[in-house]
């Protein structure tokens, strides 16, 4: 367990955090504009610590359906981190990628699966590289898992893993899109030990 513990954050570590969230949305839509072979424009992401048990309603109600995709985070850093959608968002994604129409609203197949978890690996390999960017720390992402359920359910995911760690998640939200605006989020968890090396890395002294 590292020396760092979230009840100790100040505005300046905070601040740190923030740009990593910042970068890293930004990296992630520029990602995701090359994989649709479309220009997206972004909003300036809005990142916050918040408590664990708030997770749950994070993105809306916990009973409302969203797909999540998961990874885990390796090498000099561990932890996890999460890629949400509401359906609508998730459904008009894939809809575009696969040359369909963007009102097409059929339960995901196999073949939408897979391209939501390719979707996903897109977005966190860029959120990764951005944070592996600012901090000279090899920072990489697993296979990812994706699941399709009521919010509730799947953030219980996070809730519980970090409920080992602290009491707190990063939480980034953005926007990015065209003509229509779609909403993602981004849940990074890292464990304490690693949040010690991103800010020691950054020349942040604990």
């Amino acid at each position: 367990m590292g020396k760092f513990t979230f009840d100790e954050i100040n505005s300046m570590y905070f601040d740190v955090l923030k740009e990593i969230g910042n970068i890293g949305a930004g990296n992630a839509t520029t990602a995701i504009a090359t994989l649709l072979n479309v220009k997206l424009n972004m909003e300036v992401p809005n990142v916050k610590l918040m408590a664990v048990q708030d997770l749950n309603t994070a993105i809306g109600s916990e009973e409302e359906e969203i797909v999540g995709i998961y990874l885990g985070v390796q090498n000099d850093i561990q932890g996890s981190l999460m890629f949400l959608l509401k359906m609508d968002d998730a459904h008009r994604l894939v809809n575009h990628l696969l040359g369909r129409a963007e009102e097409y609203q059929q339960p995901f197949d196999e073949m939408d699966l897979s391209a939501m978890k390719e979707i996903g690996n897109i977005i966190a390999g860029a959120y990764l590289s951005a944070l592996s960017a600012m901090t000279n720390l090899n920072i990489a992402s697993t296979v990812p898992d994706i699941a399709i359920d009521m919010a509730g359910a799947i953030l219980s995911i996070p809730a519980i893993q970090f409920g080992q760690f602290g009491d707190n998640a990063l939480l980034i939200e953005t926007s990015f899109g065209g003509e229509t605006m779609l909403e993602g989020y981004f849940i990074l968890l890292p464990e304490l030990d690693s949040y010690d090396k991103i800010l020691t890395s950054l020349g942040i002294m604990l």
